[in-house]
């Protein structure tokens, strides 16, 4: 398994390192900018840079599916998983395109999207894990043991978990770096606790992201 966290990881940094760069010209060429509050000199900066980090953890993937299917026989049920994530990746990160170019014609800030329709379209990109039923119905509580809440798991319980992790990383973009500065701390903690617990995939996701954040810290 160590391979492929190094594989996957390997791809989405240097994918992302080789699309960010361009991502940037090609917003600013858009003229997708806002001010950034953050700096004394007020320069403009492009947004919706998340879009290379998306690709770098897309391509990871991709590449793993090759691999695996071809050469080390991946399980049909880890494919049916990977790609429900990545189906619901981009669906989230499409939605939050959709966020960042709803600029105020000032240039100050993006206006983005209203508080309710972000849950309520969030809700939506979680519909692929709901399908799948990703995870497992069986939840430990401290000091009580484990329960099985079978049906109420993907129905209630990932909508409400999924929604709940987007838009809290929407919420910390206030300052430059904080929301990559956070997705690199929980990333790499979850990949290490997925990997300690024996959670494959989640483990794989996980590190993908990490790498991708890394590239995506430098220039945020």
């Amino acid at each position: 398994m160590i391979k492929a966290i190094l594989f996957v990881s390997g791809i989405s940094f240097f994918v992302t390192l080789m699309v960010l760069p361009w991502l940037i010209r090609y917003l600013k060429k858009i003229e997708l900018f806002v001010i950034d509050q953050n700096k004394e000199d007020k320069p403009l900066i492009p947004i919706s840079g998340g879009l290379a980090v998306t690709a770098g953890i897309l391509a990871a993937f991709m590449g793993l599916i090759f691999v695996k299917t071809f050469f080390q026989q991946l399980t049909s049920d880890a494919h049916i998983i990977i790609f429900a994530l990545l189906v619901s990746l981009l669906t989230v990160s499409f939605i939050g395109f959709i966020d960042d170019i709803l600029v105020k014609k000032t240039r100050e800030s993006s206006y983005g999207l209203k508080q309710w329709q972000k849950p309520l379209l969030t809700m939506i990109a979680a519909i692929p894990l709901v399908a799948v039923k990703a995870g497992t119905t069986v939840i430990t509580v401290p000091f009580y043991g484990s329960f099985d809440v079978g049906i109420f798991y993907p129905l209630i319980l990932v909508p409400i978990g999924f929604i709940g992790a987007t838009n809290m990383v929407n919420l910390l973009a206030g300052f430059n770096g904080s929301e990559a500065g956070m997705g690199l701390i929980y990333t790499g903690m979850l990949g290490i606790y997925a990997y300690v617990s024996g959670s494959y995939v989640a483990a794989l996701l996980a590190f993908a992201t990490f790498s991708s954040l890394l590239v995506f810290f430098y220039y945020n």
